[in-house]
């Protein structure tokens, strides 16, 4: 089956965005900010399809949501030239030379997520080719169904946030994520804030519904190390990414801590990164996103290390790419799942691309097995909604 073309388009919204206040969630950004940052300035409205044309009659469809102009040049100029007229089966050779050719400049980021679009596509290709979903490519079934956490919940008028949290308990989810809006910079103040929220979850939801509290990078050390004696009471499921990614020291230190489990590895991009959080003890459970860790080719690996090390993987984001490395893992026991909402930050937007999502009933997600490939395709008419960038 080979490579006919590989093309590429950034979708940028351009509907009606709720612009999210001060304090809407921590970020690593506020530590240097000359004024009150907030999540906002880490807004997502673009997003990156890349579709693989082969000779049998398939296309295979990959996206990725970091970085979508950058991504975009990485594929078409860097890329694409390696993939034309290939066998699309082999996945793991073209992967390789993807990875091997862009180490000069790649390695992380916008380089790693490129290369995770277009494995994503492949995956999806040789799905549709063999009328196989891609979750049985990868080993099948280790699970009926994929539990998920409803994860929102940011920083607002504690009413509100109640609200909210009712709303998800009573949808039947058994597990919620706070976003924290306050860190270093807001002082004692600041940190009282912070369990107001979490105490309102807490009380909101009960004691059967799990809870899980985010700080997207926006904390220190030391602040962190604070912070978990307080947040001890409220029996935490996890505390996620309380520092910038590389401090995994830092990590350590506080799993070391033994008061709340730690959480990361969203803004981690390598098998080799993961296995060094794994040997330094620095993470309870791996989060990382399947597009942007290489595809399933290397997630696949991750999940595989995070198994020999006992530790939980609980990808970043949900979304349809992660629920088929979830269901064939059994590392993997839960999923996120973000609500359809209107657009804020833009973790919302892959409900408005693609259709074939699957929506939760009762805290569950289901994968059809007669549904092949990734089971996504493009929303006809996106540029009712969308900017497109050939």
């Amino acid at each position: 089956m080979r490579i006919l073309d590989v093309r590429t388009r950034v979708l940028e919204w351009n509907g009606p965005v709720v612009r999210p206040p001060p304090n809407f969630c921590t970020t690593a950004s506020d530590l240097v900010a000359r004024d009150t940052v907030g999540v906002g300035a880490y807004s997502f409205l673009g997003w990156l399809v890349v579709e693989i044309e082969t000779d049998a009659g398939v296309v295979g469809l990959g996206n990725a949501a970091l970085a979508p102009h950058v991504t975009k040049l990485v594929i078409d100029r860097h890329l694409k030239p390696i993939l034309l007229g290939e066998n699309a089966f082999d996945i793991a050779w073209l992967w390789e030379r993807m990875y091997r050719q862009t180490l000069p400049f790649g390695r992380k980021g916008a380089g790693m997520a490129a290369i995770s679009a277009v494995d994503l596509a492949l995956w999806d290709a040789v799905g549709k080719a063999l009328g196989q979903p891609v979750f049985r490519l990868l080993g099948g079934r280790v699970k009926d169904r994929i539990e998920v956490y409803a994860s929102r919940l940011y920083a607002q008028p504690l009413d509100d946030l109640a609200r909210e949290a009712a709303a998800y308990r009573d949808a039947g989810f058994r597990g919620v994520k706070l976003r924290f809006g306050w860190g270093p910079r807001d002082g004692a103040a600041g940190m009282r804030k912070n369990i107001d929220l979490l105490r309102t979850v807490r009380e909101t939801v009960g004691d059967d519904v799990e809870v899980m509290g985010d700080c997207y990078m926006g904390w220190t050390l030391d602040y962190a190390r604070r912070m978990l004696p307080l947040l001890a009471p409220f029996n935490l499921k996890w505390l996620e990414e309380p520092l910038v990614a590389d401090e995994i020291d830092g990590y350590a230190d506080l799993r070391a801590m033994n008061i709340v489990p730690i959480a990361g590895g969203e803004h981690e991009f390598t098998l080799r990164g993961f296995r060094e959080i794994a040997e330094r003890k620095a993470m309870d459970i791996l989060q990382f996103d399947t597009n942007r860790v290489g595809g399933p080719t290397q997630a696949q690996k991750i999940a595989a290390l995070a198994e020999a090390f006992g530790l939980a993987v609980v990808p970043h984001a949900g979304q349809m790419h992660n629920y088929h490395v979830v269901m064939a893992n059994v590392s993997a026991p839960l999923a996120e799942y973000f609500p359809k909402v209107p657009v804020e930050v833009g973790n919302e937007l892959f409900w408005y691309i693609f259709d074939g999502e699957p929506v939760a009933v009762d805290g569950f997600v289901r994968l059809a097995d007669d549904v092949p490939g990734l089971g996504l395709t493009l929303k006809p008419d996106l540029a009712a909604d969308f900017i497109l960038h050939e």
